[in-house]
């Protein structure tokens, strides 16, 4: 599972068998991992974060769109 990005306490990654699914990224950190779709984004799965925290990876997502899809495709398309 490729780590992509890290800001603050949020690990964004990937992992490696999940190709049939949409675009999408895991955000983890030591409180627990949620799952957003990229397109369009929106959160999938919640394990353990409390709103606050995902209201900030949301937002962080929304900033690195655009690197966070390229990464996927990237990653998922070799």
């Amino acid at each position: 599972m490729p780590t992509i990005l890290r800001i603050g306490p949020y690990r964004f990654h990937f992992y490696s068998d999940e190709r049939n699914e949409p675009p999408h990224i895991h955000v983890a950190t030591t409180d627990g991992e949620c799952k957003f779709w990229l397109e369009p984004v929106q959160l999938a799965r919640n394990k353990g974060l409390p709103p606050h925290m995902l209201r900030e990876i949301e937002r962080l997502i929304f900033e690195h769109l655009e690197f966070l899809k390229e990464k996927y495709n990237e990653y998922h398309n070799n």
